[in-house]
């Protein structure tokens, strides 16, 4: 079941994060993580998801119940886990600056789709961390996908970041005899060919090209997120790796741990996530069965 693949390996891979977030990349070449650990600026038990999660699960809980993308539904859900805990262990510890102010522009009126800042210096990776569940539809189209992004973080590169996310996912997800960099390959062709000749590819180039031989950050900038994750899953050649190596370079830990395990959970397979570290992970049997729902769902409605 390819929707547990994806959706634990993220939420593995955001729990592998929490701990270190914000600890710098120098600090974590003398301490590495080597396994799933608590404490950290949240002080939060082993185990334990951050917004990352919340935002997925919340996005995947309204497509099972609506049985379609209702983009308010899926607001009001967010605002559930904002204002009330919903979606969290216990009670919410992590929420983005640009998050946080599309959630409150919804709570003031303003429609779902026009509630993400759109200025440049909005490009944080909050929407990016949450798309993830538009890969498993089928024929999911790009107006779908921003507009998803939309929610919170509308600038056109955001939008653009989430659309070549999903496609690399569902390359994945549709082909399993290629390598991650020939996935990647696949989504950036299909990324060109439908924005052509629009000027914010160019942020896009190193992941055209191929080329982190400058090194990747890890701050929580939506094209470094991106960058980020593929040069850890094109750099390793397993999911314990690939995920021990995004959450090993710091700072947004969590995110590009999430951003980066959900690909590597749909590649190699929700077998090839450490047994011990799923154990670990907090109200997993109620996240598993809700991607067995939500698997129903894509197959029969959507």
């Amino acid at each position: 079941m390819k929707v547990k693949d994806g959706i634990i390996g993220l939420v593995v891979g955001d729990a592998l994060g929490v701990p270190v977030e914000f600890v710098s990349r120098h600090m974590l070449e003398k301490n590495p993580v080597f396994t799933m650990i608590g404490g950290g600026i949240h002080n939060q038990p082993p185990g334990t998801w951050s917004d990352d999660t919340s935002m997925t699960i919340a996005t995947m809980t309204s497509i099972i119940n609506k049985k379609s993308i209702d983009y308010t539904d899926i607001m009001d859900e967010f605002i559930e886990w904002f204002r009330n805990d919903k979606y969290t262990q216990d009670e919410l510890f992590d929420i983005g600056n640009g998050t946080l102010e599309a959630l409150e522009r919804y709570e003031s009126g303003i429609p779902a789709v026009r509630c993400g800042p759109a200025g440049e210096r909005k490009n944080g990776n909050g929407s990016l961390m949450r798309i993830l569940p538009l890969a498993y539809i089928d024929g999911i189209d790009y107006e779908t996908v921003e507009n998803l992004s939309c929610l919170t973080h509308a600038h056109k590169r955001s939008r653009i970041a989430c659309a070549l996310y999903v496609e690399i996912a569902k390359s994945i997800i549709n082909k399993d005899d290629l390598t991650i960099r020939e996935h990647v390959k696949n989504a950036c062709a299909e990324i060109t060919d439908h924005y052509k000749d629009n000027e914010e590819l160019a942020h896009f180039k190193r992941i055209f090209d191929d080329d982190f031989s400058s090194g990747v950050s890890s701050k929580g900038y939506v094209v470094s997120t991106l960058e980020a994750a593929i040069y850890c899953l094109e750099s390793t050649s397993n999911y314990r790796d690939a995920v021990l190596k995004a959450v090993n370079l710091g700072e947004d830990s969590d995110t590009v741990g999430a951003v980066c395990g959900g690909l590597a959970g749909i590649y190699y397979g929700f077998d090839d996530i450490p047994i011990d570290w799923i154990g670990k992970i907090r109200k997993v049997e109620e996240i598993v069965e809700l991607c067995e729902k939500y698997e129903v769902v894509c197959d029969e409605y959507l």
